[in-house]
C-alpha cells in the first residue's frame, strides 16, 4: 500500500465514530462500512492531502485511486473521487477506463453521480471527441450505472448541453422501471430546465404517455413554481 493512502487512513481511524458509522451504513442499505466521519469534517481532515504540495504525481494517481477504491470504508472512495478531480486537466484521453472502473466497482449513486457530473462531464470537455463514443457504449451498456452516468455526465453543461443527445438517451431508457434510471432521467431534465425550460416541458408534453410519473415531477418541478 502506498504511503499516500496509508497516510489518509491513519487520519481517518483516529476520527473513527462507531455510532455515526452505525447509521450511515444504515442509510446506505448497509452496502458499505463505514468510519462514521461526516462531510463537514471528512472534508476538513482530506484538506492537507489535497494542498498541491502534497498530491501524488500524476504517473501515481491511478495506483492510488484503485487502492482507495478498494478500501472497505466508503469514506476513502469519496477521497478517492475528490482526490481525482484534482488532475482534471491533467488526465490522458484513455483515462476513462479508470472512470468505468470506479462507476462498476461498489457501484451506488453516492459515487456515481459525482463520477457523472464532476469527472466524466469535465473529461469529455477536455476531450470533446470521446463524448459520443463512450457515453453512446455507456448508454448501451448491459449495466444501469453505466447508462445513468450517460444521462447525467451533462448536468453542469447548461448552455453547453447536447440537447439531442440528453433526449436520445433518456429515450433509450424511458421504459425501465428501475428507479436509478427514472430519477435520472427526472434530474437530468429538471437541470436543463434552469437553462431551456420551454425545450424541457415540450419534450415532456410529447412524450407524456412514455415517461414515468417519477421523471416527469422531477423533470417539472422547477417550471411549475414558476
Amino acid at each position: 500500500m502506498s504511503e499516500y493512502v496509508e497516510s489518509i487512513k491513519i487520519v481517518f481511524s483516529q476520527n473513527l465514530n462507531s455510532d455515526n458509522a452505525f447509521y450511515m451504513a444504515k442509510y446506505m442499505k448497509n452496502k458499505f462500512e463505514y468510519y462514521g466521519i461526516k462531510s463537514p469534517l471528512r472534508k476538513e481532515l482530506c484538506k492537507p492531502f489535497l494542498k498541491k504540495e502534497n498530491l501524488p504525481t500524476i504517473e501515481e494517481i491511478e495506483g492510488i485511486i484503485k487502492e482507495l477504491w478498494n478500501e472497505p470504508q466508503r469514506e476513502l472512495q469519496y477521497f478517492a473521487m475528490e482526490l481525482l478531480s484534482k488532475y482534471s486537466k491533467l488526465l490522458k484521453q484513455d483515462d476513462y477506463f479508470l472512470f468505468e472502473y470506479m462507476i462498476k466497482t461498489k457501484s451506488w449513486w453516492d459515487t456515481v453521480d459525482y463520477i457523472a457530473a464532476i469527472i466524466v462531464g469535465n473529461h469529455f470537455k477536455l476531450y470533446p471527441e470521446l463524448k459520443k463514443s463512450i457515453s453512446e457504449k455507456w448508454i448501451n451498456a448491459n449495466d444501469m450505472w453505466l447508462n445513468r452516468t450517460a444521462i447525467l455526465f451533462q448536468l453542469k453543461y447548461k448552455q453547453a448541453t447536447d440537447e439531442k443527445m440528453l433526449f436520445s438517451y433518456i429515450m433509450k431508457h424511458n421504459s425501465s422501471t428501475e428507479f436509478f434510471h427514472r430519477k435520472a432521467i427526472g434530474w437530468a431534465l429538471r437541470e436543463y430546465s434552469k437553462t431551456n425550460p420551454k425545450s424541457v416541458f415540450k419534450f415532456v408534453n410529447e412524450n407524456e404517455n412514455r415517461l414515468s410519473g417519477l421523471s416527469k415531477r422531477e423533470a417539472l418541478k422547477i417550471i411549475n413554481k414558476s
